[in-house]
């Protein structure tokens, strides 16, 4: 085995709290973890995983919208809440992920 060394790093706490859950039910402790991802940086020369910002559609994208159609759109969707006409998120969401082949 080799030496191993001290890392000290400084990160959110919920996001390390998130990924120390799903690598408990992995059954990989965090080191081991942190080991496999300098491991992959080391064998692919740089990230193991594509970094980029998340496409949103132009529908839903606010940077593509006015003020005033953002506004539209929110007051529309406040309406719809008041009047009860609204879905469930989990339905909506494998809507969207089946509609994305997600």
């Amino acid at each position: 085995m080799e030496d191993a060394s001290t890392l000290r790093l400084q990160v959110n706490p919920q996001a390390r709290s998130n990924a120390e859950k799903i690598l408990e039910r992995l059954g990989i402790p965090l080191s081991t973890a942190v080991d496999m991802f300098f491991r992959q940086i080391s064998l692919t020369g740089g990230l193991p995983f594509s970094v980029s910002l998340p496409k949103a559609p132009d529908s839903v994208n606010m940077d593509k919208m006015t003020e005033a159609e953002f506004h539209e759109r929110l007051s529309h969707s406040y309406e719809q809440s008041e009047n009860g006409d609204i879905e469930e998120a989990a339905t909506v969401f494998a809507a969207f992920r089946k509609e994305r082949a997600i």
